[in-house]
């Protein structure tokens, strides 16, 4: 009676044993199932982002602007009064508003009212004016608006007037010209003025 006895118990030990592996390895199975979801959804997330860090690139070198030729200095023999240059959309990209400010007092600053959406800035040594006012012309192909589209070149002539300078832009003076588009990295020019001003002369 007693070797029955203990025979049934270690069956029914063998059946807890048994039960108890199942139900680890169900555990198991859950456990490795959740954490495979979670690599997989941190993975999808994260060639996600990086797709949009790529788009969001393409699309910042799309915008940018670059200049196309020489910057002309024009003004008399003691200052300059304005710098011209030609710029053009880099990778034949994105079009970008090249609307002018307004500059109604002629002070050589964009009016407050102005619809530019580009902003050109000057810096000097201690100076430096954000807003300066500007005027675009068209070179060759266009389509009469002041849109810079593929293909298509414009001319910024800048104005740097000594009031809204807070300095006069005289010889042996460096300088930075920023161009500024609302998507697209900085257009910056900087030149420096020969020891002798003529009315007319070509920065490099």
């Amino acid at each position: 009676m007693l070797k029955r006895l203990v025979k049934t118990m270690r069956r029914d030990e063998r059946g807890i044993t048994g039960l108890e592996t199942a139900i680890i390895l169900i555990a198991f199975v859950v456990v490795a199932s959740v954490f495979a979801y979670t690599v997989l959804s941190a993975g999808i997330f994260s060639s996600q982002k990086g797709q949009e860090a790529v788009y969001s690139g393409l699309q910042q070198a799309r915008s940018t602007l670059e200049m196309k030729g020489q910057l002309i200095a024009q003004g008399n023999t003691t200052a300059v009064g304005t710098v011209t240059f030609c710029v053009a959309s880099a990778l034949e990209g994105e079009s970008i508003d090249l609307t002018p400010p307004n500059d109604a007092n002629v002070d050589g600053l964009a009016d407050g009212n102005s619809s530019n959406v580009v902003v050109v800035s000057y810096s000097s040594a201690g100076y430096r004016v954000d807003d300066l006012a500007w005027t675009v012309v068209a070179m060759g192909q266009d389509n009469d608006d002041k849109v810079l589209d593929r293909g298509e070149m414009f001319e910024i002539t800048v104005q740097l007037n000594p009031t809204a300078l807070g300095e006069v832009v005289d010889t042996y003076h460096t300088f930075n010209i920023e161009v500024k588009p609302p998507v697209g990295s900085i257009l910056v020019i900087e030149r420096t003025t020969p020891a002798a001003l003529s009315p007319v002369m070509i920065l490099n």
